[in-house]
């Protein structure tokens, strides 16, 4: 994710914020992921409340460990100053093949540098079979640009 998207957002760099952490997210790389992060940064993570860079790494960490093939779309729902809220679905599947649809909201606030400085997210997981995956891109890896987002999926 980069910091050079700072705040304050208009449509345009909002949407390329979220897109931008969409594509870290999906490369599944704990280290690079937490660098768009202050280094004091605070989260929620369903009921998990933790800051700081560190944390996030080992979250970031144990939580790809478990969900494994994962692949994430973000879309922009509103937007602030300093505030981007957003939604999301990924798809993954656990160690037994089974797969699942996380649906979620998030809300993020950054720093003047364009650091995320609080992210707060409310995720629920729907046991899905693999026939109903709409998610098919290689991963680990950005989504293709081709590739329909949420809106366009109906989801």
């Amino acid at each position: 994710m980069t910091t050079a998207v700072a705040p304050p957002f208009s449509v345009e760099t909002a949407t390329l914020k979220v897109r931008l952490a969409e594509n870290a997210w999906n490369t599944r790389d704990p280290e690079r992921v937490s660098l768009a992060y202050s280094p004091d940064s605070r989260w929620r993570n369903r009921a998990e409340f933790f800051s700081g860079r560190p944390a996030i790494v080992a979250f970031l960490t144990r939580k790809w460990q478990k969900e494994l093939d994962y692949r994430l779309i973000k879309e922009l729902w509103a937007f602030g100053d300093f505030r981007i809220a957003v939604r999301f679905v990924y798809e993954w599947r656990d160690e037994s093949e089974k797969w699942y649809r996380a649906h979620g909201n998030e809300q993020w606030e950054f720093d003047n540098q364009g650091l995320m400085r609080r992210r707060e997210a409310s995720i629920n997981d729907v046991p899905i079979v693999a026939e109903e995956r709409k998610f098919h891109w290689p991963a680990p890896g950005p989504r293709p640009s081709e590739h329909p987002g949420l809106s366009e999926l109906g989801l």
